[in-house]
């Protein structure tokens, strides 16, 4: 039968192309929530610096609503992600231990009576994470709660749609990628994967931004971090089961071309990047990642990433317009659309990647030149 053929196609697939098929199919299953979203990627963070810049925000004229005193209970899993993770409470010499949830970066903008609930994502992550009983802290639980509209980078029905569109872009009909790359960077890529020769056969097949984006993917996977425990997954099992409300903040194709109208410079750059450190020290900075985001203090991701781009990077002028291309006009659009959607007395929450969040050209910086304060909960 075509399902079972196409089963064992599978299989093949997967046996031959060993950890490159996996990352293959996650990213066109999960590129534009948990790839391409930068959430392990050391460029997100650009020149950031941890302070906020702009005017002082204006005064509210009354405070943000008040968030109801109970939570709701995690739903069952949606088809396409998992469900909550079990629950890794255990026992010491004066009893229970509860699990706790991640602290997460977690923010409230107010202006007036308009209130926006701002949830920094990261789009890998640990069981340990999301406790069973309590996924997410009791403010962001009633939050979620308060608000008719969940806002993420992209609609799930639109992720749906993104698998052709990453093969189109971004895969080849031939062995593309060493006529694209300068003789030394293909030589340190090729030299990155020869334990693989399955793999690397495939990547070559590969654009330089996808074959970076399959690089981190390695790298985020192989420090034991999960996309099935992504933020983005955990939300939408609660949300889905009380409200179902969901909307992006950009359209599939804006989110594709933030790296489809790459110039070839910026995307051997991005690649030169993701290569300019051994993959444990690659892993060792997704590690760092996750814990910075599980304290969830935006301005410190912002510092450390602002460190860590500046350092890798290998040609600073094209760094700083890749930044721009596929960081900061995107922070721009999705305040523009979160402030479109937030109406008095009706919030919104909107979950993001983390290293979207702080720094003078971040989202909670560009709401508070809008006169939005901006508070951490």
């Amino acid at each position: 039968m075509p399902e079972t053929r196409a089963a064992r196609n599978r299989a093949r697939r997967l046996r031959e192309g060993g950890l490159l098929a996996a990352s293959v199919r996650r990213v066109r299953v999960l590129v534009l929530t948990l790839v391409l979203t930068l959430a392990i990627d050391p460029r997100s963070g650009g020149l950031i610096s941890p302070a906020f810049a702009g005017p002082a925000a204006a005064p509210v004229t009354q405070a943000a609503p008040r968030l109801p005193a109970t939570s709701p209970s995690p739903g069952a899993a949606i088809p396409g992600f998992h469900g909550p993770p079990p629950d890794f409470g255990g026992t010491s010499a004066s009893g229970p231990v509860r699990a706790e949830p991640a602290h997460m970066p977690f923010y409230v903008a107010t202006k007036g009576t308009t209130t926006i609930y701002l949830l920094g994502t990261l789009h890998v992550g640990d069981p340990y994470d999301y406790p069973k009983n309590q996924p997410f802290r009791p403010p962001i639980l009633a939050a979620l709660a308060a608000s008719p509209t969940l806002a993420l980078e992209i609609s799930p029905d639109d992720l749906l749609k993104s698998q052709d569109d990453v093969s189109r872009y971004g895969v080849c009909s031939y062995a593309c990628l060493p006529r694209l790359l300068p003789e030394a960077l293909w030589r340190r890529l090729a030299s990155r994967l020869r334990g693989n020769p399955a793999a690397l056969d495939e990547i070559k097949k590969t654009r330089p931004w996808l074959a970076a984006l399959l690089v981190e993917t390695y790298d985020s996977l192989a420090a034991g971090l999960l996309t099935e425990y992504g933020t983005e997954a955990q939300l939408q099992n609660i949300y889905l089961r009380t409200r179902g409300k969901i909307v992006g903040l950009e359209t599939l194709s804006e989110q594709m071309r933030a790296f489809t109208n790459l110039s070839l410079a910026e995307q051997r750059e991005m690649l030169a990047q993701d290569l300019a450190q051994t993959p444990a020290q690659n892993m060792d900075d997704v590690k760092t990642l996750h814990r910075l985001w599980r304290v969830g203090d935006a301005d410190a991701i912002a510092a450390w990433a602002s460190a860590k781009s500046e350092r890798l990077a290998r040609t600073p002028a094209v760094a700083r317009m890749l930044d721009n291309r596929i960081v900061y006009d995107r922070n721009r659009r999705f305040v523009v659309r979160m402030t479109a959607i937030a109406a008095p007395n009706r919030p919104v929450f909107v979950a993001i990647g983390s290293l979207h969040l702080g720094g003078p050209k971040g989202v909670l910086s560009l709401l508070q030149q809008r006169g939005f304060v901006v508070e951490p909960e």
